[in-house]
């Protein structure tokens, strides 16, 4: 198992995100056969079909407004792309992993802000400088915590971001006798389902004791999730701002 991780970082090396995407470009460019050819082309008009636009009713303005490298496949995809950061599909894949990982993290953070707050009375952006307020911990003890947590377990996302699913179940809970039920239930990365991450069952259901994905109500959960995940974000971005004016999200509100 090691020899695959490290096999695996090694690609993650060389990657195509990491090398500019030459790679998956001059894969994009190679020929194909006739029927496979016209096969891809039935799938670009079924994609593009579904498409939507982040500002709708607008025909003009080129790849600004709808860009031809996003078709309206990935949950949440408006055709929102100024920069054209998704032209390589292996960055778009990358971005896409990252707005996802972040908008859960922003979302987590709102909720703590306000709870945290709430609870102590502290402003969130002064509760590092008084953990005891928050928590019974110094703040040497929850930043090395963190970089030692957080550095294991990113550290292993990355690495399956390159090669799925090799750092998943028995590696990745040795402690575990049921590690099953940490391994990835949906089969797509990002969204790993099952027992231990559904619980409640929200888009999946269990027969016999085995989680059964729901392909349907996934697609919703996607969709609301990058959503809220985004408000989050932004939301976020504000709350910063209010900080350094020495202002907090629950003071603004009056509360």
């Amino acid at each position: 198992m090691a020899s695959t991780s490290a096999a695996a970082l090694l690609n993650g090396l060389g990657s195509t995100f990491l090398t500019g995407g030459k790679k998956s470009q001059a894969l994009l460019s190679a020929p194909v056969g006739g029927a496979a050819q016209s096969k891809r082309v039935l799938v670009v008009a079924a994609a593009a079909a579904t498409k939507k636009s982040w500002l709708p009713g607008v025909r003009a303005g080129g790849n600004l407004v709808d860009p031809e490298w996003l078709d309206g496949s990935l949950p949440g995809d408006y055709g929102f792309d100024p920069l054209g950061l998704g032209k390589d599909p292996a960055f778009l894949k990358w971005y896409r992993e990252a707005e996802l990982i972040h908008g859960r993290w922003a979302m987590a953070a709102v909720v703590g802000i306000f709870v945290g707050q709430a609870w102590s009375g502290i402003p969130w952006f002064e509760a590092g400088a008084a953990p005891g307020a928050v928590a019974p911990f110094s703040f040497g003890t929850l930043l090395g915590t963190q970089l030692l947590l957080m550095g294991w377990v990113e550290s292993k996302r990355w690495v399956d971001f390159f090669d799925p699913e090799s750092q998943a179940v028995e590696w990745a809970t040795p402690w575990s006798k049921t590690a099953e039920n940490f391994a990835n239930a949906t089969g797509e990365q990002g969204y790993p389902g099952g027992k231990f991450f559904d619980p409640l069952g929200f888009a999946g259901t269990l027969n016999n004791g085995d989680y059964v994905p729901d392909t349907e109500k996934l697609d919703r959960l996607k969709l609301a999730e990058i959503k809220h995940a985004r408000l989050a974000m932004v939301a976020m971005l504000i709350f910063y701002f209010e900080a350094g004016q020495g202002k907090t999200p629950l003071g603004v509100l009056g509360l």
